[in-house]
């Protein structure tokens, strides 16, 4: 089996990665886009364009006949999906390989798995993952709801079993507020998601974010890349990432890094992963695990030097690991930015015309994005316009990079979070290391504070 052409299932700086990892690979590339993204960057560049659609990704990226129908017209063997969309729809990853196509992802059984929170936590204890304690599957309020709290200990979380985002998500400090909050978290669920399902967890007070990536050739070997700390958050949505963290000695990061590859090897895993865990006093415990490429997957690829579309790529097309553990090394540190068309205090989204643009540049600084002057950020989809991704040696020396990078970076006609990254690298808590997925929020709610007093 031999991949020779591929269909890019989505927009922006991912598909402009997968294009260009393609392409190093000696493989043709196909862009689907709607009719917004006509001008976009990958579409440009790639051998073969296919319009799919309207703006609205419900007609476009999110068509699933539309896209197939662009493979068989094209004559394309494979699809990768990138982040976001399709790339976690079990049913679209069946449908593609039913075609006779081939997915570059998971086996469609272990997305199914791993999108349902209640089954994955299920699954994450019989992988032996460290979780979070909590139901061993949905609750609905009654008896033993109220026993499973008090057992837990107060306060408890409830969480939405079908997706994320904080949505369909509640902290109840005490018994007396455990069948309202309950109801709330299951109305908002079915709303966002469809399904009312919430399950029960222990509500951890100021952990961090962490999360391992991992990649498993799908006939049990799978091999880890270590940590990423993504604990820079505002309502859930990482804004800064690093790696390593800054919290993670090398001895943790090699016996939870062991931990989550066994894991993988166990259930027989495809493809890239992460498994994401909450990390709090010096113990991890399972939150989720996403089966694709992350956003934040330039900062293992700066610490290792191991490119991680290629590897999806190539398992994909069979071929297998390309590495194993003992080959892996971890030098330096990495950090990415997210550039957002946003407003810096409001967080408005700020789509419209580039009338001016510049990346940064010099010795190991990375800019992942599709602009240029000239071209219009629709207003139909998220705002990252881009990533910042900067290496150094050592944690100082990278912030230090990152620093100067932001204050050479230019993007006009719009607005951005840059302002906001260059104020957070200025702080001495992120100099520092010491923050949570908490600290953010709080840090932008006394700055709003200080603004208007």
């Amino acid at each position: 089996m031999t991949i020779e052409k591929l269909i890019i299932a989505n927009r922006g700086e991912i598909a402009l990665r997968i294009h260009r990892a393609c392409h190093e690979m000696g493989i043709k590339t196909v862009a689907v886009h709607s009719t917004a993204d006509a001008d976009a960057m990958h579409v440009r560049l790639a051998d073969e364009a296919v319009c799919i659609g309207p703006p609205a990704a419900k007609d476009s990226y999110l068509n699933i006949p539309a896209i197939i129908s662009a493979a068989e017209v094209t004559g394309a063997d494979a699809i990768h999906p990138g982040y976001g969309f399709l790339s976690e729809n079990a049913r679209f990853a069946e449908i593609i390989e039913a075609h006779s196509i081939t997915f570059v992802g998971p086996k469609p059984e272990h997305i199914r798995t791993m999108g349902d929170k209640v089954e994955a936590k299920r699954t994450a204890v019989e992988l032996g993952l460290p979780v979070v304690p909590g139901s061993p599957g949905a609750v609905t309020y009654g008896d033993e709801a109220k026993r499973m709290a008090e057992e837990i200990g107060y306060p408890v979380l409830i969480k939405a079993a079908s997706g994320g985002g904080g949505r369909g998500m509640k902290v109840v400090p005490d018994a007396d507020s455990l069948e309202s909050l309950m109801g709330q978290a299951s109305s908002e669920a079915a709303a966002a998601f469809g399904d009312p399902t919430v399950y029960m967890e222990k509500y951890l007070g100021n952990p961090r974010h962490i999360e391992f990536q991992v990649f498993g050739d799908g006939n049990g070997n799978a091999i880890h890349l270590g940590e990423r700390d993504c604990s820079l958050q505002r309502r859930h949505q990482k804004v800064l990432e690093e790696a390593p963290s800054p919290v993670i000695s090398a001895e943790e990061r090699a016996r939870m890094g062991q931990i989550c590859a066994d894991a993988m090897a166990k259930m027989h895993y495809r493809g890239a992963g992460t498994i994401e865990f909450l990390w709090e006093n010096g113990e991890f415990f399972f939150i989720e695990m996403n089966t694709r490429i992350q956003v934040e997957h330039p900062v293992t690829e700066m610490i290792t030097g191991f490119d991680l579309v290629r590897e999806q790529i190539r398992i994909a097309d069979g071929r297998g690991l390309s590495v194993r553990q003992e080959d892996l090394e971890f030098r330096g540190h990495a950090i990415e930015c997210r550039i957002n068309a946003e407003d810096p205090r409001s967080f408005l989204p700020s789509p419209g015309k580039v009338t001016q643009y510049h990346a940064a540049g010099g010795m190991h600084v990375r800019v992942d994005s599709g602009l240029y002057a000239g071209y219009a950020i629709p207003p139909y989809y998220d705002s990252m316009i881009g990533k910042l991704i900067v290496y150094g040696r050592t944690r100082e020396s990278c912030m230090m990079r990152m620093r100067r990078a932001l204050d050479e970076m230019v993007v006009g006609g719009i607005k951005t979070n840059i302002p906001l990254h260059q104020a957070l690298l200025a702080d001495p808590d992120v100099i520092d290391g010491n923050y949570t997925i908490k600290w953010l929020e709080d840090w932008l709610a006394r700055q709003d504070a200080e603004a208007k007093g």
